[in-house]
């Protein structure tokens, strides 16, 4: 009885996960970087950087699940906290967002070549292959909307199906963007509009790739009945996190893709 809690907040035990990400971070920007320059040692740097991130990712959730479905120390006030925090992230995913447009208006209203796109800049048609891909994530929001009005209702079935779908869809707009990719008719390094067009359009391909992993770690959890009506905060902040992702993307399509070209 000595030991007995008598508060609700959650009082984190000491993890290595932290330190360990953010050197994984750090060796993953700076293989980034040194991949794009064409240095040598530049991709294995940015393999090892990525394989150490989603090793922190993965050990890192497995905990926080494991305290929130097992311990029992998610309480609805560690939930309101939960819910600040991932607002937060967000708001400062939209500022990293808001450099590259920023970026991006600069050099485009005020060209120092005297012309946007520069002369010999061959842009992307924005009703070809992006507008396929604006399609297949505004599908994708409305798919994550159906499965999480199906986990409030406490259809599994169905919670499964939209999950499922919305996975189908993030994998389908990764190797479309790859495909586009293929077919750019100027490299990273050719300028300022390759520079802040594949900054822009990259990041938020690279958040793609983290939405989809979060909502395939959320499928396989509601596979195991983790999520209930009345506590699912674990696929809130993922649908949360996948809505932002569709919105950056129309700012992107609409603003770099159409009037940027």
């Amino acid at each position: 009885m000595a030991h007995e809690q008598k508060h609700p907040y959650h009082l984190v035990e000491p993890s290595p996960w932290p330190f360990v990400g953010a050197g994984a971070g750090f060796v993953l920007a700076a293989g980034t970087v040194l991949f794009m320059h064409g240095k040598p040692f530049g991709a294995p740097m940015l393999i090892v950087g990525l394989l150490l991130v989603l090793m922190t990712m993965f050990f890192w959730w497995r905990d926080v699940i494991r305290e929130a479905q097992y311990q029992g120390h998610h309480t609805p006030v560690v939930q309101i906290g939960t819910r600040y925090g991932m607002m937060l992230f967000i708001a400062s995913e939209v500022m990293f967002f808001v450099a590259f447009f920023w970026a991006f208006f600069d050099m485009a209203m005020y060209p120092r070549t005297g012309v946007w796109p520069p002369e010999g800049i061959e842009p992307f048609d924005p009703f070809d292959l992006p507008l396929m891909n604006t399609l297949i994530l505004l599908l994708s929001g409305t798919t994550v909307t159906w499965a999480h009005a199906a986990l409030l209702q406490g259809d599994r079935r169905n919670l499964l199906i939209g999950l499922g779908i919305t996975i189908l869809l993030g994998l389908s707009f990764t190797a479309l963007q790859a495909v586009e990719y293929s077919h750019a008719a100027f490299g990273f390094t050719e300028g300022i509009y390759p520079s802040t067009f594949y900054m822009a359009t990259g990041f938020h391909g690279f958040h793609v790739i983290v939405g989809t992993i979060f909502l395939i770690v959320c499928w396989f959890r509601a596979y195991a009945g983790h999520f209930t009506p009345e506590q699912h905060f674990g696929f809130e902040a993922a649908a949360w996190y996948w809505h932002f992702v569709d919105v950056v993307w129309l700012f992107l399509f609409v603003c770099v893709y159409w009037w940027g070209s």
